[in-house]
């Protein structure tokens, strides 16, 4: 190095939010090295720059880092799916010298044989049979599959023997098989059972395995708790690995289409520019903006929208009748809509967001703030004034001017236009319903 050469910065990281998702690390031109999927995106990244971790593979990728994209999924086996398409789309050099040829697994309903079998298999094929999956875990689903063989639910045959109508079965095979004779197996093989009612079972598991497993889970939380207070804890244990496993089975999956994925890139990088822009410690993966709306004072009403790595998650959107306000006061209802909102997340012991923005200037800020600290609570807090789209925070003077055009103002100002598209919307149906009622 030069005596009058500027270290080389360390790679910030502190962008990457405690979410499940899918990360992508870049060299200085921006080339993608390495595609990776992670529970927790932030924990995960750190263990390739952990100096007491010795191995090949962080000795000779970490240094080469020079900038880490995520895209954020909803379970993880929709980051399972992504990273896997993503690497096969772009084969990055370091997943490709480390290929080892892994495929994870599904459960598969072999539905093209006469007399169907449940297991699970690392092939996907098309042969009439029908696949769920993949799974990033398989021990709980296949503890599952035992569990249910066990009682019975879907008594298909256990065993891997090639027959049909057409082509029986060894007798030899079926007496020396302990299913047959402990009445564990339904015995198709012998004629025990009809193939008719057979397929009947196997069309039985293709629903539950297709979603429909709501009573069951039910089941399973009653009676885990039951054999807790017995000290059953064993028992319990069983009981809590199936809860799990449901929940693996019954992920939601979004399809993430190729020409979306610039779209979530995009996204994420919004919410570290604006990391960035207002100095927050965290990285703002969720976002809720409140605004107020009324018609000269009348059926005042408060909207909250909120965005999760930098785009709508309409599951969490808010609207609120403002009930202890009269005539126009927008400051006196902020505070309302702010503080009946996080009582009741505070309530619920629910998650908190990581950054609250308020449509507005000082005023609307300062009420927002009151509320919260009438509930004790500290939260990042922000508002955002159309006249020069001005932003101030709670602890300074001065507002802030972000570059017009930049990622962190054009996040702050959708999620803006969205809360007051969706208040203005809320007032008109209450406003037509007075009208139709009067």
């Amino acid at each position: 190095m030069a005596p009058d050469a500027e270290p080389e910065k360390p790679l910030d990281r502190r962008h990457l939010p405690h979410k499940t998702g899918v990360y992508i690390m870049r060299d200085a031109g921006g080339e993608i090295l390495y595609i990776g999927k992670a529970v927790d995106l932030a924990k995960r990244v750190a263990q390739y720059f952990n100096p007491n971790k010795e191995d090949v593979k962080n000795q000779s990728l970490a240094p080469l880092i020079r900038r880490i994209d995520y895209i954020l999924c909803q379970s993880e086996r929709e980051s399972l799916l992504l990273e896997r398409r993503l690497i096969n789309e772009n084969q990055p050099f370091f997943n490709v010298m480390w290929k080892d040829g892994k495929t994870y697994p599904y459960l598969k309903l072999s539905l093209g044989e006469d007399f169907p079998r449940l297991f699970t298999t690392r092939r996907k094929l098309r042969d009439g049979g029908l696949y769920f999956g993949p799974f990033p875990r398989v021990g709980p689903v296949r503890s599952l599959l035992r569990y249910l063989w066990r009682r019975r639910m879907f008594p298909l045959r256990p065993c891997a023997f090639d027959f049909s109508e057409l082509k029986p079965l060894d007798p030899r095979k079926i007496k020396a098989c302990l299913y047959y004779h402990t009445h564990e197996c339904p015995a198709p093989c012998a004629g025990k059972i009809a193939k008719a009612d057979y397929r009947a079972i196997a069309e039985r598991a293709a629903l539950f395995f297709k979603g429909r497993y709501k009573d069951l889970k039910s089941e399973f939380e009653r009676d885990m708790k039951a054999a807790s207070a017995a000290l059953d804890y064993e028992k319990a244990a069983q009981l809590r690995d199936n809860m799990l496993a449901l929940g693996l089975m019954g992920e939601r999956v979004r399809a993430v289409e190729a020409d979306d994925v610039g779209g979530h890139l995009a996204a994420t990088r919004s919410v570290t520019d604006l990391q960035k822009a207002l100095g927050l410690a965290t990285p703002p993966v969720h976002i809720e903006c409140f605004d107020i709306s009324h018609f000269q004072g009348h059926q005042t009403v408060a909207s909250m929208t909120c965005f999760i790595g930098g785009r709508p998650h309409r599951d969490h959107y808010r609207r609120f009748k403002i009930r202890d306000v009269s005539g126009i006061d927008d400051f006196k209802s902020m505070r309302e809509a702010v503080y009946r909102r996080y009582r009741r997340l505070q309530a619920e012991k629910a998650r908190l967001p990581d950054l609250v923005l308020i449509d507005g200037g000082k005023g609307q800020l300062g009420a927002a703030q009151d509320a919260l600290t009438d509930l004790k609570l500290k939260l990042p807090l922000a508002s955002l004034a159309k006249r020069i789209e001005e932003v101030f925070l709670p602890a300074r003077a001065d507002s802030v001017l972000l570059p017009i055009g930049s990622p962190a103002l054009s996040l702050l100002q959708r999620l803006r236009d969205e809360a007051h598209r969706f208040g203005v919307t809320y007032h008109r149906l209450l406003r037509d319903k007075n009208l139709f009622e009067g």
